[in-house]
């Protein structure tokens, strides 16, 4: 019985689903023919996290697939070490690292993290908690 009503409630909801994607599919097409739009827009997907409306999802996301584009933050030097596994840095480098990491303003730690994914750099072990404070600590306040 309860498999009955589940089965029901689906397609109940596919159907709602289906009806209200046919009435925004025709409204779209009417605002296309009056001109007030020159496309019609493609549907996005929206991460569970972000409500899509402000900034800060994006600056604050750590996905390389949020930004194809490589942003530098005055670390070109640090793309020797494309390659390198984040195990394998010795103290120097990390010092490195280190260095730009703490010369950077809050809001720019996860962009730089982004940028580093998008160079194939990893960011030393040492450094991985530090970095993640600090993205952390942003969200939360």
């Amino acid at each position: 019985m309860w498999y009955l009503i589940i089965f029901v409630s689906v397609v109940g909801l596919g159907t709602i689903a289906a009806i209200a994607s046919y009435f925004r599919n025709k409204k779209l097409k009417k605002m296309l023919e009056r001109g007030e739009i020159t496309e019609i827009p493609e549907p996005q997907e929206i991460p569970e996290v972000c409500c899509g409306q402000h900034e800060t999802c994006e600056r604050d996301s750590l996905l390389a697939a949020v930004s194809k584009q490589v942003e530098y933050y005055d670390d070109e030097e640090l793309d020797r070490y494309k390659g390198t596994k984040s195990d394998s840095y010795d103290e120097e480098a990390t010092n490195e690292f280190r260095e730009v990491l703490y010369t950077l303003q809050e809001v720019e730690v996860a962009g730089w993290l982004r940028s580093l994914q998008l160079r194939e750099i990893d960011l030393p072990d040492e450094l991985k908690d530090e970095a993640f404070l600090i993205i952390g600590e942003r969200r939360i306040h």
